[in-house]
């Protein structure tokens, strides 16, 4: 480790697809160095991409937001933590069993079987683009609407309630309160477990995960109705805000590099490397927390038990003794061991279809808009602040 002064933690980017330049030295200080938090409590952060894996497989590395040692970045992740946070915030084996509940809807096959049906969902959103004529703000009529309506088709959720949960999830993650952010989650819980009741009394199931969940694990008594809601809450507002993000900078940062667009737009074949370097770059869940329950050796350096750990995934994706010439988007890396879906046990359970989504909605959207092109400069278009999920809170554009 390195010593240096310590590096405040979360900071915002100065640009949208690249780390803050504030944490260049943590570039320097790989792979282990002290930040600050917003109250001032210190932490490990994790910025080399060796120790980054390591330690995400370690299980003396806990997920448990409700422990009191659990690092808080903000002030409004403090002011909810004592909520438990199915899946994300919870450690095995209460976590494996939530894992084996939910993930028969999110493997790969699944996510294969799903691809005309999302096909189908960007094509008809790209219609409606046309349709309305130029200029369109794209986060709005494409972006988020594309994973929204993915995820209400695979969990069994209606989408024409779509405004309602899209508003308290943009609430739950970026809200300017702890209050705002907790009430956020009450009518998120109120909606779902009203959803969850009226699936409860269906004779019939759906054919949607949560209609799965109901029918199999609550009505056995596997889980109990709060467990179930905390689940609905994590599929729900993890499916759509992760991939709309990724949308809409995948969208940007593809506009900011012509001739890297110009290379996919002659070479289809490309986009699976594509979407895995985008992930690679764009690093948008940049941030993961843990708390040590354990002394741990690494590096040279001991994690003491109690100590919060953050995991700078941007810096960590940058990493350039795994990357060559990291800040640079290149289609012939290969990148797929990057930790943008984290890593471990963790590891973002909703990845098969976040790639497939990626893949069909930046093909078609390039391939069915060939002159599309920002309708604002753009370093005045305004993106999300390092205290989120990174993404575009806006994107003009036109063809």
């Amino acid at each position: 480790m390195t010593e240096t002064e310590p590096v405040a933690f979360p900071r915002s980017r100065t640009c949208p697809y690249h780390p803050p330049t504030a944490y260049d030295p943590l570039r320097t200080a790989r792979p282990l160095t002290r930040i600050t938090l917003f109250d001032g409590r210190p932490a490990w952060l994790v910025s080399g991409h060796a120790a980054a894996r390591a330690l995400l497989a370690d299980p003396r590395l806990s997920s448990d937001r409700t422990r009191p040692d659990f690092p808080a970045p903000t002030e409004r992740f403090a002011g909810v933590r004592n909520r438990k946070t199915a899946l994300l915030g919870v450690d095995d084996p209460e976590h494996r069993t939530q894992r084996r509940m939910v993930i028969p809807g999110f493997t790969l096959k699944r996510a294969t079987e799903l691809r005309p049906r999302i096909e189908q969902v960007v094509d008809e959103r790209i219609d409606a683009m046309i349709a309305q004529g130029p200029p369109a703000e794209l986060v709005s009529a494409f972006a988020l609407p594309v994973p929204s309506t993915v995820i209400c088709a695979l969990l069994g959720v209606p989408y024409a309630d779509h405004d309602f949960f899209e508003g308290q999830s943009r609430r739950l993650l970026r809200g300017p309160t702890a209050a705002d952010t907790m009430d956020a989650r009450d009518q998120l819980e109120v909606y779902l477990g009203e959803l969850i009741d009226h699936k409860q009394k269906q004779h019939e199931p759906g054919d949607g995960v949560l209609d799965e969940l109901v029918h199999q694990q609550l009505r056995d008594g596997a889980i109990d109705r709060q467990e179930a809601i905390a689940l609905a809450i994590i599929l729900l507002v993890a499916g759509h805000e992760t991939t709309a993000n990724m949308i809409s900078l995948g969208t940007f940062t593809l506009l900011q590099h012509p001739e890297q667009l110009a290379e996919l737009r002659d070479d289809p074949a490309l986009l699976p490397t594509a979407v895995e370097e985008l992930m690679r770059m764009l690093s948008i869940a940049d941030g993961l927390l843990r708390s040590a329950t354990e002394d741990i050796e690494v590096a040279g350096t001991t994690i003491r038990a109690g100590d919060g750990v953050v995991f700078a995934t941007s810096v960590i994706n940058r990493d350039e003794t795994v990357y060559a010439d990291p800040d640079t988007l290149d289609w012939h890396r290969s990148a797929r061991h990057h930790v943008a879906f984290g890593f471990g046990i963790h590891q973002c359970l909703g990845q098969n279809l976040a790639r497939a989504e990626l893949e069909i909605a930046l093909h078609t959207l390039f391939d069915r808009l060939p002159t599309l092109r920002l309708a604002a400069p753009a370093d005045e278009i305004p993106f999300k602040p390092g205290d989120t999920i990174q993404g575009m809170l806006e994107l003009p554009v036109t063809w």
